[in-house]
């Protein structure tokens, strides 16, 4: 399994409409949220001078950190990244029984050159897929448009991962079924991004495969527990 988890389990029965507004009632988790990815940055940059000299993420932040990504992913799964579950997202840093989890082993060791690359230049080619796929690393300053053209001329690109979601919570709308196929394509999506976001957060030295590895649970074969360790230059 690889060392990066992230889990989602379809939460049926699922309310037809209730996804027209997790939007306003997850407000009160994405104002935490930037505060806690403000205070997550500031930790990556201490963490990654850390790495640097002494080859080791000082395992308070790293706790910290990974606690944040998965406060991410649970506010994700319940809105705009999946709409899989109608439970409501727990203001928590720590592991808990919601259907959507993340979590990273632990590195005894890390490359003290990688820390200065891996981040921007080694994970370059997965941001452009990104772009596509999920809107640009995290929706970031990445994000691309779809086959829709402003009265400015400019063409934009909804993500793949908006597209599928939307789609799925059409399709629960008007059916109130949801439809698997399309819930385990998001998942691989997800799971491609939180891959890389842990990598980009120099919390690992293996370096994301470019795969969609669909589905709500890890894959437990050899291929999908393979780690590749990126050489230094």
């Amino acid at each position: 399994m690889h060392a990066v988890t992230l889990t989602g389990h379809l939460d049926e029965p699922l309310s037809r409409w209730l996804w027209l507004f997790k939007w306003l009632l997850a407000i009160p988790h994405f104002l935490i949220l930037i505060a806690l990815d403000i205070a997550f940055f500031f930790c990556t940059v201490v963490a990654g001078f850390a790495i640097l000299f002494t080859g080791r993420y000082p395992r308070g932040l790293f706790d910290f950190n990974v606690g944040v990504i998965r406060w991410n992913w649970r506010v994700a799964f319940y809105t705009h990244s999946a709409f899989a579950t109608d439970r409501y997202p727990p203001f928590a840093l720590r592991r808990t029984d919601y259907p959507a989890d993340f979590d990273v082993v632990y590195p005894d060791r890390l490359s003290r050159g990688l820390v200065l690359v891996k981040w921007w230049l080694l994970a370059i080619p997965h941001y452009l897929v990104l772009a596509v796929l999920a809107g640009g690393w995290l929706g970031g300053p990445l994000a691309v448009g779809y086959v829709a053209q402003g009265d400015d001329g400019r063409v934009t690109i909804a993500p793949v991962l908006a597209l599928v979601a939307f789609f799925a919570a059409v399709a629960l709308l008007f059916t109130g079924a949801y439809p698997r196929g399309l819930f385990d394509f998001a998942m691989g999506i997800n799971r491609w991004q939180y891959r890389v976001w842990a990598y980009a957060a120099l919390m690992r030295d293996e370096y994301p495969p470019f795969r969609l590895d669909q589905g709500g649970d890890e894959p437990t074969t050899s291929t999908g527990a393979r780690h590749v360790a990126v050489p230094l230059p």
